[in-house]
């Protein structure tokens, strides 16, 4: 029993884990290239603007809580560590920092939706492929784990990428207050993890998964 238990461990670290470091190294990458789009370089300088897990790797979000809910089955999220940005360097700091921040959910809602795309396309092309449902379930996988995290992220509370997007329609002083807070905001957040409150997420995910999926079913010939 024990060695059936770690072997479903070990396929789900496969299955989940090593896509979310993918996804979540795209997600930093996407903050740093649109800060130095916007004319900030301060990744580039310190070695941030790369795919290397270990780079963006932060212990307790993207180590500790990821794995901890793949053993325990609670729905994870997870974070890295922040991409550093030089507001000053920007050419226009309140509006580009609304796109920094907003770069990086939307690149893992790229990324759902190119692996959509795939799927459907692999469905077509290899209907009698014996790897076919092994194919689909890795991509749906994928799907689910870019889609967490851009829903996730986009919690309107700091340190959260939704945190920072929110900062450009709320007055400043209530912007400083929740940035000084964010170590206490962050413990909220954890606390939701505990208690199990994420697995609501799931219904927006759901939603989006499945909009995705209808789309690429209506553009592309399927017979």
């Amino acid at each position: 029993m024990g060695d059936i238990n770690v072997s479903k461990i070990l396929g789900q670290l496969g299955l989940f884990y090593v896509p979310f470091l993918f996804a979540l190294c795209f997600h930093e990458f996407a903050h740093g290239w649109v800060a130095r789009l916007k004319g900030d370089n301060t990744a580039e300088l310190m070695g941030r603007l790369t795919m290397n897990p270990f780079v963006h790797m932060d212990i307790v979000g993207t180590v500790a809580l990821p794995l901890m809910a793949i053993v325990t089955g609670i729905p994870f999220f997870g974070w890295a560590k922040p991409v550093p940005v030089n507001s000053r360097n920007l050419n226009d700091p309140e509006k580009d920092m609304f796109w920094i921040a907003l770069a990086g959910p939307l690149s893992n809602v790229l990324l759902a939706f190119v692996a959509t795309i795939l799927m459907v396309l692999w469905a077509i092309v290899g209907h009698n492929s014996p790897s076919l449902q092994a194919g689909i379930e890795m991509a749906n996988a994928f799907i689910y784990i870019n889609l967490l995290l851009a829903v996730f992220n986009m919690i309107p509370l700091h340190p959260l990428d939704g945190g920072k997007v929110m900062a450009r329609f709320l007055p400043r002083d209530a912007n400083n207050w929740l940035e000084d807070n964010q170590m206490m905001l962050q413990m909220v957040l954890i606390g939701l993890f505990v208690t199990g409150m994420f697995k609501y997420l799931a219904i927006p995910i759901r939603f989006a998964q499945n909009t995705m999926l209808n789309v690429v079913l209506a553009v592309l010939p399927v017979s």
